[in-house]
């Protein structure tokens, strides 16, 4: 099996598209986002905002590879029940989530934020939309609402009732970086490349230095490193503590997509280090694959087997590999493919399982979750390979 082959790659996002499309479109509006092993659903009334935004994102981009009309109708019904239902015109805010369409959690997540401006990056890049205003709009809200510009960074969170929280978080920024990178790829508007930087130096440069080199997850008010939060929760779905490997390796990946558009030096140095060190850390080296976090002191402090960590890594190798040329990280490419092809993958059903106990054992029969899963991150990971390798239908 050649996982480094453009053939294989675009075989396999649409073995991951395949798994969702049969039931994806809930015809009362939006997506359905909880599905179990074999593809049926559960939790059909309950919608996140994280994965309503996301499932548009892999349709869109499913569109752009595939040039098949019934992914751009998919990718339109998830925007229309975003504009429509997600944002609540009254109050000018998103519903975080739904239960049967009605907002049932109106705190308002940079987060999600986040994913807003990556969908309409993603559907302006494939044409679905014939303008910039909507991701405009949203870096303006974003401005409004959550920059620190005496810090550089994104505040995470304002509650139901307008207090801005004090937690200050990297995740949140990340894809923030994320949505950056596409929204200038799909605009060229130089305010979003300007705050992708921006947001790279601060996370990977200044803050990383705070806590030797490396990512961490958590800060006070005022952007210190908070070693305490969720101490006893190394398992919190998005404020996990420890450092997180396949967030140093996500963020190696958004480095180098930074560097591809505006190169400097420090930019390729990190990637190698974030990605190196996250390597060193927490490959198995008997069960394969990498953990999920570690102690400040290098001890895991949670062993599962996450999906997307594994998807992010491959993706992160994958560009080190093309930008640096060394062997080791095509080695390492293949080693997370190889890892992934045999534990991760449903090679019955399709799609990838969302968690793994250390021994690849299976923890629960639910594939995808609202927020928590719906392939965004093995998809997005194939399809950035594909660009490194110069697909003509990505940009």
């Amino acid at each position: 099996m050649n996982f480094y082959d453009q053939n294989f790659l675009i075989q396999h996002c649409q073995s991951i598209v395949d798994f969702y499309t049969p039931s994806v479109v809930d015809k009362s509006g939006g997506y359905h986002q909880n599905y179990l092993d074999d593809g049926s659903l559960f939790d059909t009334h309950f919608k996140q905002l994280v994965s309503s935004t996301r499932i548009i994102v892999n349709y869109a981009s499913a569109y752009m590879l595939f040039e098949k009309e019934e992914y751009r109708d998919i990718a339109l019904h998830g925007l229309n029940y975003l504009e429509n239902v997600h944002w609540q015109p009254d109050s000018q805010r998103y519903a975080w989530t739904l239960n049967n369409h009605q907002p049932l959690d109106m705190t308002q997540q940079a987060y999600g934020y986040a994913f807003v401006l990556l969908a309409y990056a993603a559907v302006r890049k494939a044409g679905l939309i014939d303008n910039d205003q909507p991701l405009l709009d949203t870096y303006a809200l974003l401005e409004s609402r959550f920059w620190q510009s005496e810090y550089g960074l994104y505040a995470d969170e304002i509650s139901a009732d307008g207090v801005l929280s004090p937690y200050r978080g990297q995740n949140a920024n990340m894809h923030l970086c994320e949505a950056m990178l596409a929204a200038w790829e799909a605009t060229e508007k130089p305010q979003f490349l300007q705050r992708a930087q921006q947001l790279a130096e601060n996370i990977a440069l200044r803050q990383a230095d705070l806590t030797d080199g490396l990512v961490w997850e958590h800060y006070t008010e005022d952007f210190k490193p908070d070693w305490e939060y969720n101490k006893a929760d190394p398992k919190n779905l998005y404020r996990p503590w420890g450092f997180q490997p396949g967030h140093q390796t996500e963020w190696s990946k958004l480095l180098l997509i930074l560097h591809r558009h505006a190169p400097q030096p420090w930019l390729l140095e990190r990637a190698c280090s974030l990605f190196d060190r996250a390597w060193e850390k927490a490959l198995d080296k008997e069960y394969g694959g990498l953990v999920y976090g570690f102690d400040p002191q290098g001890n895991w402090c949670d062993e599962d087997k996450y999906f997307w960590v594994q998807a992010e890594s491959f993706a992160a190798a994958a560009l080190l590999y093309k930008t640096t040329d060394e062997s080791k990280y095509l080695q390492q490419y293949e080693s997370l493919w190889q890892y992934s092809w045999q534990h991760m993958i449903d090679h019955q059903y399709g799609a990838w399982f969302r968690l793994l106990n250390r021994d690849n054992s299976k923890t629960s029969n639910q594939k995808s979750a609202a927020g928590a899963k719906c392939d965004y991150h093995s998809l997005g990971a194939c399809i950035e390979v594909l660009r490194s390798l110069g697909h003509s239908k990505l940009k």
